[in-house]
C-alpha cells in the first residue's frame, strides 16, 4: 500500500486507538476523580503522540474494517473449537490407534497479512491442529489425524476468514 493510500486510514484509526485506549484505561482503573481522569487522558495522548511519531497507526494495527463481520466469525470459531474439543477427547478415549499425527502444508487464499495471521491463529485455537509456519500463502500445519487436515483443505475456515474483509 502506498503512503498516499495509507494516510486515508489515519484519522479513523487514530480515533479507534484513542477510544480503545480510553476504554481500556477506564475499565482497569474505574476512577472518576477529575485529577486521575486528566492524568489518564494525558497518558493516552502521550501514547497517541508516540504511536504517530513511530508511524504505527494504520489499518493493520487498528483493523477497524474487520469489526462489523468479526462477531459472526467469532461465534462460528467458538462452535468449531467446541466440536474439535469433542473430537480430541474422543480420540484420546479411543487410544493410540485413533491418533495419527500428520504434518503437511496447506495453501491459503488470504489477500492480506492480517487475514493470514487470523487464519493461522484460528487453526491453532482449534484443538487438534497447530499452525507451525506461515510463508507467503502456505501454512505448515500439524494435526492429530489426517481428517483434521482434510477439513482444513476443504476450505471452510479459509473462506470465512477471507469474508472478514468484505
Amino acid at each position: 500500500m502506498t503512503q498516499e493510500n495509507n494516510t486515508s486510514f489515519v484519522p479513523s484509526h487514530k480515533l479507534s486507538l484513542l477510544l480503545t485506549l480510553a476504554l481500556f484505561w477506564w475499565i482497569n482503573s474505574n476512577y472518576s476523580n477529575p485529577l486521575l481522569l486528566s492524568l489518564g487522558a494525558a497518558s493516552i495522548m502521550l501514547v497517541l503522540y508516540i504511536s504517530q511519531k513511530m508511524d504505527v497507526i494504520d489499518h493493520e494495527s487498528q483493523p477497524i474494517h474487520l469489526s462489523t463481520s468479526m462477531p459472526g466469525y467469532i461465534l462460528w470459531l467458538a462452535k468449531e473449537v467446541i466440536l474439535s474439543n469433542i473430537n480430541v477427547v474422543k480420540r484420546i478415549w479411543l487410544g493410540n490407534t485413533s491418533i495419527a499425527p500428520t504434518l503437511t502444508t496447506i495453501d491459503t487464499r488470504q489477500r492480506t497479512d492480517i487475514n493470514k495471521v487470523i487464519y493461522a491463529n484460528s487453526i491453532t485455537l482449534t484443538p487438534g491442529t497447530v499452525a507451525i509456519d506461515l510463508i507467503d500463502d502456505q501454512l505448515t500445519v500439524h494435526a492429530l489425524h489426517k481428517a483434521d487436515i482434510d477439513t482444513l483443505k476443504a476450505g471452510e475456515m479459509d473462506r470465512r476468514v477471507r469474508e472478514l474483509e468484505k
